[in-house]
């Protein structure tokens, strides 16, 4: 087959690499110039695949098969020739999902993808189940295929990027954790972004399983679409799946049998979303038959991910977070619920019609100080300035000094954006080395 692979970043690649040794014809298309893509441009070279940097030439239609990078948007030019074309236009996840015969728990959600899928994926391998985190996390399916043991499970981050570009997806365990407005720019509606995400349960079978957040009605009605069998979790209502009562999760099966998993209190990772995070990871392990026993040992010693509520250092008594994957308020919303101590909050970046009237209450209650930066700071300023103490800062460096002298000890410094990072760095893993580096500095 020709196959033609747009974007040449890091699942671009992996596909492209993934289908030169299925022994198909490959063209990469990047619109980046070789010079802003060197390191691509090298690779495949050395792969002996053809490519063009700077813009799309028609070689990129003359293809049998086009994939596309995570946010080419439908209403990319190539996308929409090559559909009015006939020519099927997959993305890498879908790809490599056809050469796979592992089974897969594919996790997608607004916000808590990367700490779930982490998690999940360490309390199957704590439990004697071999597993591996890939996908939207940092590996794309692509770099697994004919590399990894059959029986190994993986366990996929996925975007909604990724799974609007799914024909033939089909995981053992889907799991939807959230849904809020995001993305809105590629999806265009907000009922597309939930159609996408809905995706990720449009070809399971019977003895698949579906994991649903009862709490967001736009996930809990995904089990209208579904065929597998629906779990839930909960913070507020007794389900079949995980719930809290009291101070406890319990696991109620499908005869309402009840166990006791453990105590709220003796997760490793703080905050009600991370309760329900470690909820669904848990339905994931038991639906791989995962003991209790080994599942609450694995809560309990997780202590997150990069650029996640990462704890970076305590400096004169106060305690420095970092939460740059934050990139939309409802992250953020959850970082600002985290924390039982005064919070001076870093915040700020590209704003996406950002609504910070939904973060009122909370900055109300939990936040002494904000500390505004990027793009964004004169609206975020602006919007609690009377308020709340706050001030600008031209720089993250300058920001993260500005909080050191606003807090005292046991107060928490708390950067989460709530933006995206693109107005001063590449993405929000740079941003966040970044501001890890300022308060190492400190």
């Amino acid at each position: 087959m020709r196959i033609t692979v747009i974007g040449a970043a890091k699942s671009g690649l992996a596909a492209a690499e993934l289908a030169h040794r299925q022994g198909h014809d490959v063209f990469v298309t990047e619109a980046k110039s070789a010079d802003h893509a060197a390191d691509a441009a090298a690779l495949l070279t050395s792969h002996g695949i053809a490519a063009e940097f700077g813009g799309h030439t028609q070689r990129a239609l003359e293809a049998d098969m086009i994939i596309v990078s995570p946010g080419v948007p439908p209403s990319h030019t190539l996308r929409m020739q090559a559909s009015q074309n006939g020519v099927e236009v997959i993305g890498e996840l879908e790809y490599a999902s056809r050469f796979l015969t592992n089974p897969i728990v594919a996790i997608t959600g607004t916000n808590g993808k990367t700490t779930t899928t982490a998690l999940t994926a360490k309390v199957l391998s704590d439990g004697g189940k071999p597993a591996v985190a890939a996908g939207n996390i940092g590996t794309p399916l692509s770099s697994l295929v004919d590399v990894i043991d059959p029986s190994t499970i993986i366990v996929a981050e996925c975007s909604s990027y990724q799974l609007d570009t799914t024909t033939t997806f089909r995981p053992h365990v889907s799991m939807i954790l959230n849904i809020t407005p995001d993305h809105l720019t590629y999806h265009g509606t907000f009922q597309q972004y939930v159609d996408a995400k809905w995706k990720i349960v449009a070809n399971q079978q019977a003895n698949d399983v579906v994991i649903l957040n009862a709490d967001d009605a736009h996930v809990a009605n995904a089990a209208s679409v579904a065929r597998g069998m629906v779990r839930y979790f909960s913070l507020r209502q007794e389900v079949e799946g995980a719930f809290v009562r009291g101070d406890e999760i319990i696991l109620r099966d499908q005869q309402h049998n009840e166990e006791i998993l453990m105590a709220l209190r003796r997760l490793g990772l703080p905050g009600a979303h991370n309760s329900a995070n470690s909820m669904a990871a848990t339905l994931a392990a038991r639906a791989f038959e995962v003991r209790n026993e080994n599942i609450r040992d694995s809560l309990m010693s997780f202590n997150g991910v990069e650029h996640r509520l990462e704890a970076v250092r305590t400096h004169r008594g106060i305690r420095y977070i970092n939460d740059s994957k934050a990139t939309n308020v409802n992250a953020a919303w959850f970082a600002l619920s985290s924390f039982d101590h005064p919070i001076v909050w870093i915040a700020g970046g590209r704003g996406d019609n950002n609504n910070y009237t939904e973060l009122d209450e909370l900055v109300a209650a939990n936040v002494k100080a904000v500390v505004c930066v990027g793009e964004d700071a004169d609206a975020i300023f602006n919007h609690w300035c009377l308020s709340k103490r706050c001030v600008k800062a031209a720089s993250l460096e300058e920001a993260v000094r500005a909080a050191a002298d606003l807090a005292v000890a046991d107060d928490v410094v708390l950067f989460s954006p709530a933006c995206k990072s693109f107005d001063m760095f590449a993405n929000y893993e740079e941003r966040g080395r970044a501001f890890k580096q300022f308060v190492t500095a400190l």
